[in-house]
């Protein structure tokens, strides 16, 4: 592996990989002046301004000043706004961003009042989580369109990312860029499952993480019903849902990324565990389905990338990390306890659902009219499909093989097959654990399969994976870590205590300054990282409007509904704009200016904005649009 550390500020390196795009106007440039005690560099011609004036943030919260952005981190300023998986794998700070973003949006705060939570205080967590997951599945749709947000190349991209990490790298971790998962995946043929397999050349999708907002909007999309989002969109709406609605502590809420997926891990009882929009309990892990068998799938088959929660994260692929070590150690005890459990009659017949190659080693023994019947184990699980009982239930065994044809079982114990039944009073009175070596081989023997079968020592083997998981987690051993002062949000505090804490936290931890960025609100930062985003990363409105003239693509934006799907003075991008087909003036406006610099790139655009309306220059023409953000700013593009 090779990581390249970030340049040293100030060198050739930094300022090869700080390509500044935007021009401030005159007035702008005064205004980023650096004050006394202050380092700022000088603002230059083709430089973005370090700093804006005073400014009203999220609801009119007042700043005093914006944290200035060092020029090495211009992309993970950028990339906040922007927010694919690329960029959230690169950047780790990222993906809690997201999270605060959230939480400072009104509208999970929203559903509070929402009658399906009535009578949430009276509730324990995990009844709460089971309200805030059935509120989930209701209003959001999982999303694996790769085309939603359209598509780049793997050498643009690499050449953003080469200041920070390589290409091999990326290909041993990154799904876009060859990752393919161990064993397991090579048989599902995973790429083609993701739909990555159409793109085998240098396009790949940007496969961009949503904010709430921007989940909400996709029932303005066609062909969607509710909201969507894909993996990470959900992860973060369930992270920040979970504090604001069932008043689970940030603190035992872990975001867990792999290079194919995204879930948390709480620390709520046992523990429990988001695949998408659903929960998975300990008990559910272990029950064999093939729903359970999709929840466990990153953490059996892929490395752990990301680990975060709100005091810090730590990457497998960078030195350094900021997640305290008994946050850690927090996290990992209880996630072993959680995919660990002991092998009684339950486990095995669950872990026989799952591993069917299995149940021809088994027969379960059933008393009818009197008389022993015996019945092969697969029988009785083809019969569970469609029926509420199950083989692993001693409340609903019974009444299972009831409704099993007589003509399927036999009158004398099948040859070399075990007994469940057997097995099970053995259980009962020696349960056995997955490290008790002497027990498992006492377990073997009595496993007698046929030898044309898989040996006896194989099940045990793959009963022993069963029961016990460890996952492949980053090592804080080989990290160096430094934590930044914590953001101290707690359960109770309201939306405005939130948005007022991680303001008065955004030049002490640079993930409360990177939230503004994530959330879009262009009231409360520098409006260059929001620019770039905008220009570079929206390919669907360039695609989409390719066909039509000038005049027709101005005209097409200006019949759009002037609604933002973001609340004051937050931003939509080009493409949310196009994908959702609404947006306010400033956002119709940066839209069309995202699509006039791919086609006359030689012409400079002049961007007004006034607090009513904003006015695009366009060569000798000047577009104007109604605008209700309230925003003021004036940049040459």
């Amino acid at each position: 592996m090779n990581l390249r550390p970030l340049p040293p500020q100030g060198s050739a390196l930094a300022r090869l990989s700080y390509t500044p795009t935007l021009q401030s106007s005159k007035e702008a440039q005064k205004l980023a002046r650096p004050t006394k005690g202050v380092n700022v560099p000088p603002c230059k011609k083709n430089v973005p301004f370090a700093f804006q004036p005073s400014a009203l943030g999220y609801d009119g919260i007042f700043m005093k000043k914006i944290p200035v952005i060092q020029p090495t981190d211009q992309e993970k300023y950028s990339s906040a706004v922007s927010l694919s998986d690329m960029e959230i794998f690169l950047f780790p700070e990222l993906l809690y961003s997201l999270v605060y973003a959230n939480l400072m949006s009104p509208r999970i705060w929203e559903w509070k009042a929402h009658p399906w939570f009535e009578k949430l205080d009276s509730m324990k967590p995990y009844k709460r989580m089971q309200r805030l997951k059935q509120f989930i599945i209701d209003h959001y749709e999982f999303n694996l369109d790769l085309d939603t947000w359209g598509l780049t190349t793997k050498e643009e991209e690499l050449k953003r990312f080469t200041p920070f990490i390589d290409e091999e790298t990326l290909s041993r971790s990154n799904a876009l860029f060859g990752y393919e998962g161990d064993k397991h995946y090579f048989s599902l043929d995973i790429r083609k499952h993701f739909g990555l397999d159409k793109y085998t050349s240098n396009i790949i999708p940007y496969w961009k993480t949503e904010t709430v907002e921007a989940m909400d909007a996709f029932e303005f999309k066609e062909n969607y019903r509710v909201g969507a989002g894909e993996c990470v969109s959900l992860s973060t709406l369930y992270a920040a849902a979970l504090f604001i609605i069932c008043d689970i502590p940030l603190e035992d809420i872990f975001l867990i990324a792999t290079p194919l997926h995204s879930q948390n891990f709480i620390l709520v009882n046992d523990g429990v565990l988001t695949n998408n929009r659903r929960l998975v309990t300990k008990n559910m892990w272990f029950n064999g389905t093939d729903l359970t068998g999709k929840a466990q799938r990153a953490l059996r088959n892929e490395e752990v990338t990301i680990i975060a929660n709100n005091l810090g994260h730590i990457h497998t692929f960078y030195p350094d990390a900021t997640l305290p070590a008994e946050q850690f150690d927090r996290f990992k005890s209880k996630l072993s306890s959680f995919t660990t459990t002991e092998i009684t009659f339950e486990i095995l017949a669950n872990f026989l659902r799952e591993r069917s190659e299995f149940q021809p080693c088994f027969q379960i023994r059933y008393l009818r009219h009197g008389k022993e019947q015996y019945l092969p184990a697969e029988r009785a699980y083809a019969y569970e499909h469609g029926s509420p009982y199950k083989v692993s239930e001693n409340a609903t065994r019974d009444k299972l093989l009831d409704q099993i044809d007589e003509l399927d079982f036999y009158t004398e114990p099948i040859e070399k097959r075990i007994q469940l039944n057997k097995l099970a009073d053995h259980l009962k009175n020696n349960p056995i654990s997955h490290i008790d070596q002497d027990s498992l081989k006492d377990l073997a023997q009595k496993i007698d399969c046929c030898p044309e079968m898989l040996t006896k020592m194989s099940v045990i083997e793959a009963l022993v994976d069963f029961v016990h998981l460890n996952p492949h987690l980053p090592k804080p051993e080989q990290k160096t870590i430094q934590t930044p002062p914590p953001i101290n949000i707690q359960p109770g505090m309201t939306r405005k205590e939130i948005q007022i804490q991680l303001t008065e936290m955004r030049e002490k931890n640079p993930v409360a300054d990177l939230a503004f960025y994530a959330a879009r609100d262009l009231g409360a930062t520098h409006w260059t990282p929001f620019l770039t985003a905008a220009l570079k990363r929206n390919p669907v409105i360039i695609e989409a409007t390719q066909s039509i003239d000038d005049s027709k693509l101005i005209q097409t934006l200006q019949t759009f509904p002037n609604k933002s799907i973001y609340d004051t003075t937050r931003v939509a991008q080009p493409d949310e704009v196009w994908n959702f087909q609404r947006g306010d003036g400033l956002e119709q406006a940066i839209a069309l200016a995202s699509c006039w610099k791919v086609r006359h790139p030689q012409h400079a655009i002049e961007l007004d904005v006034q607090p009513t309306e904003v006015q695009l220059q366009l060569a000798e023409n000047t577009i104007t649009f109604p605008s209700t953000k309230g925003l003021q700013h004036q940049v040459t593009l």
